[in-house]
């Protein structure tokens, strides 16, 4: 892989020199994966699944040249056709070389949909299109499974935001799923996803398809040393001092939430003054959230106004660990629990808002700050 201008990458995977720490995370989640373990992701939003998830495929790559390892993220999938659509795009043609002969074969190999291979507008490489009839979609389904199965090969597949599949309309999707999957000892599964608490429900509930199916695996915040050590490495590279202790300001305003903390390092990183010190930091900060004000403005307009109060006092707080204690609901003039459970419920749902081990808090770290900003009425100090 080429080097980069900027060594904090925000949304894409350059290799493993720019990629910090999770060494402990990439071999735990290989092993799981070689020894026939599907493994079950779970995070908040922008903590590094995705570039673990690269991680660990650029290392399966690198170790086991035959392997053949596929991303996928359905977050924008609505159906169970939209599923087989993009799970057929991502792996139809990628597990052979694709002369003619190969592609007639593979469409004879599909009998309950028409394949139809174009290049792709950006490499130029054979994609494949797939059209069914909805009566099919299953049939359709099993198919891609089988072609997988009967490749081979060693796959190994990552399903972002798997969670998803609980949107779709069609009944029994996750039992439909688990039935194909349970018998495939050569194909290897991913299951990543945000929203920790349907992920949860999905794979720990006794009731649900993919109960005790997976190894279930939290990513949680790269440590501050090993992080510190990382950045401030590549800054000395590019001509910046950046002092252990602004790392740790940094860190420590944003939790350890990886996202946030890159981001602001790639903000840093542009700066020509060569030494960086707390005003440049605040200066980014103001900078990055200024940026993003009117969507803040959008977001927060959609609330309801006990919504947005709830909303408010989070952002105040940072971290609340008891919602509904009488401390909590005085300090800010809150409604009763009733009106704070339903106003968080839908908080946590539309992803304002979600459950850390010290508390609820804000999901947008930088919509946080902004949230801070805005006037509270009646607060008691």
């Amino acid at each position: 892989m080429s080097d980069v201008s900027n060594p904090f990458l925000i949304y894409a995977y350059a290799g493993p020199k720019y990629f910090c720490d999770r060494i402990e995370e990439t071999e735990h989640l290989i092993s799981a994966l070689r020894n026939g373990r599907n493994v079950t992701l779970m995070s908040p939003r922008r903590m590094g699944k995705t570039g673990l998830i690269q991680n660990v495929f650029h290392q399966i790559r690198r170790d086991y040249p035959e392997a053949v390892c596929f991303y996928m993220d359905i977050f924008s999938t609505t159906c169970l056709d939209d599923f087989i659509i993009q799970f057929g795009q991502t792996v139809i043609g990628k597990l052979d070389n694709l002369s003619q002969k190969t592609l007639a074969a593979i469409s004879g190999f599909f009998k309950s949909c028409r394949l139809v291979f174009s290049p792709d507008v950006l490499t130029g490489v054979p994609q494949a299109t797939l059209d069914f009839q909805p009566s099919q979609a299953q049939a359709t389904l099993k198919e891609i499974f089988d072609y997988l199965e009967h490749s081979g090969k060693e796959c190994y597949i990552a399903i972002d935001e798997f969670q998803q599949i609980t949107e779709y309309p069609e009944k029994g999707v996750e039992g439909l799923l688990r039935s194909y999957i349970q018998f495939l000892p050569h194909v290897h599964f991913i299951f990543s996803g945000s929203k920790q608490h349907l992920m949860a429900e999905m794979f720990g509930s006794a009731k649900r398809p993919f109960y005790r199916s997976t190894e279930k695996m939290n990513l949680t915040s790269i440590p501050l040393e090993h992080y510190s050590l990382f950045a401030i490495r590549w800054m000395q590279a590019g001509g910046k001092d950046l002092s252990d202790e602004l790392f740790q300001m940094i860190y420590q305003r944003f939790n350890g939430h990886t996202w946030y903390i890159q981001y602001v390092l790639n903000r840093l990183y542009e700066q020509k003054e060569p030494v960086l010190n707390e005003t440049i930091f605040e200066k980014c900060l103001a900078d990055i959230v200024r940026s993003e004000v009117d969507e803040y403005q959008r977001l927060y307009g959609m609330l309801t106004e006990n919504q947005s109060t709830l909303l408010r006092a989070i952002a105040r707080e940072r971290f609340v660990a008891a919602i509904n204690s009488s401390i909590f609901i005085k300090k800010y003039g809150l409604k009763g629990s009733s009106s704070i459970n339903a106003a968080l419920k839908f908080l946590v749902n539309k992803e304002y808002v979600f459950k850390a081990e010290e508390g609820y808090c804000v999901y947008d770290r930088f919509m946080e700050l902004w949230l801070q900003t805005l006037p509270y009425a009646g607060i008691l100090k």
